[in-house]
């Protein structure tokens, strides 16, 4: 794993965010109902992939290129993967019903843990 994967998997994540502020402003009252509709599962698998591999990335990112102190990196990717875990299990949710309306994209994005997730990731690119 290398930092052009890290990236790719943070651009997943907020561009699958953006995406669906988007589809939340429409109103819809299923996905097979927007013109979208078949994006944002799409937005929804590619988001729900790059969470479930973040955890991995971050610990090869301290482990291959010896980002010290390794003892504070460990610790912020720590909570950052377990944010994306939490993350994850909520965008796995949203993506197995039958139905999405925008109101549940709406709450998936306010959900605590994506905001949590995307500012522990701004500081990340960042520092990384």
């Amino acid at each position: 794993m290398n930092r052009e994967h890290l990236k790719a998997h943070i651009e997943a994540i907020e561009k699958g965010y953006e995406f669906f502020l988007a589809y939340a402003a429409q109103g819809a009252q299923s996905d097979e109902a927007s013109k979208v509709g078949a994006q944002l599962r799409e937005f929804l698998g590619q988001m729900g992939g790059a969470l479930d591999a973040l955890a991995a990335d971050l610990d090869s990112i301290i482990e291959t290129e010896g980002l010290e102190p390794a003892d504070l990196y460990r610790a912020v990717t720590d909570i950052t993967s377990a944010d994306a875990a939490r993350a994850a299990a909520a965008v796995h949710l949203v993506t197995a019903q039958d139905v999405i309306p925008s109101e549940m994209i709406d709450n998936l994005n306010a959900s605590l843990h994506i905001r949590a997730l995307l500012t522990d990731l701004f500081l990340l690119d960042d520092v990384v």
